[in-house]
């Protein structure tokens, strides 16, 4: 029969065993499990916001890891990044400004790459208003004509060499609007302050269909590609959830949202 003293040990040991196994599970817990806690501050081109959006869940929900999003202009989010904005990974609509901060030493070298090839479309919100051909630039239908900012947005810059290949450029400057970003510049065709606007065909498609308005897909000789650059800013050279993003990007999951917004893809994700 177990002594006074016997049955005290034998409870101090029962008490210690099950705290050791339940430091142990609680330890292989958090070796199986990702980093939940981990944050990716992501600086964003206006044009790709509808897809990131997308993407920042399916990565949340693959690997553990948020995602911040800041959105803007590529001018401007090339401006904040130099006066030392907090990000880790700039997705831009072009790839000059990724290459630009490589070489500044504001971003890691050789860690940029082309993730989409975005498409320049003019936008009515009115069915019919646009024809197959672009024509109606040309017409009197219109009272105002909405682009991004080409100094500070690609895909103003986008629109301006297209009008100019036109011959229409000199022509229009009476009815152009300038938006900050090409989210602007999407805003006012879509409550009725603009006509017409240039604006991103994955401003205007999900689901790989276009659902509203008239529309003309700019032909691609008008312009040159949208390169669309993504980099690794150097802040954030050791931060695994930031590389760990952009791997995402280049993989199949980031690459069917894209296809699904219109973004062409660069051949090498293919």
């Amino acid at each position: 029969m177990l002594q006074h003293k016997d049955i005290i040990q034998h409870a101090c040991m029962q008490t210690i065993r099950a705290a050791v196994q339940t430091w142990l599970f609680m330890l292989l817990v958090l070796m199986m499990t990702p980093a939940m806690a981990d944050e990716v501050r992501v600086a964003v081109s206006s044009n790709f916001s509808a897809p990131m959006k997308e993407i920042a869940e399916s990565f949340r929900q693959d690997t553990g890891h948020t995602v911040r999003v800041s959105s803007g202009s590529s001018g401007k989010l090339y401006a904040q990044i130099r006066n030392g904005a907090p990000f880790d990974v700039l997705l831009a609509a072009d790839d000059v400004i990724p290459q630009r901060l490589e070489q500044e030493g504001l971003a890691v070298a050789d860690s940029g790459f082309v993730y989409a090839i975005g498409q320049l479309v003019l936008w009515s919100k009115s069915a019919g208003f646009i024809d197959e051909m672009g024509e109606v630039l040309r017409q009197e239908r219109y009272q105002r004509l909405a682009i991004a900012e080409p100094k500070i947005a690609p895909y103003g810059m986008a629109a301006k060499i297209a009008l100019e290949k036109m011959g229409l450029w000199n022509l229009l400057q009476g009815k152009l609007v300038k938006g900050e970003s090409i989210s602007q510049t999407w805003q006012f065709a879509a409550t009725g302050n603009v006509e017409l606007a240039f604006v991103a065909l994955s401003q205007i498609m999900r689901g790989k269909k276009v659902n509203e308005g008239s529309w003309w897909l700019v032909p691609q000789h008008l312009y040159e590609p949208i390169k669309q650059g993504a980099v690794l800013l150097a802040t954030a050279k050791d931060n695994e959830a930031a590389l760990s993003f952009l791997t995402y990007m280049q993989g199949k999951s980031a690459r069917d949202v894209m296809r699904g917004y219109g973004y062409e893809l660069p051949t090498y994700f293919q």
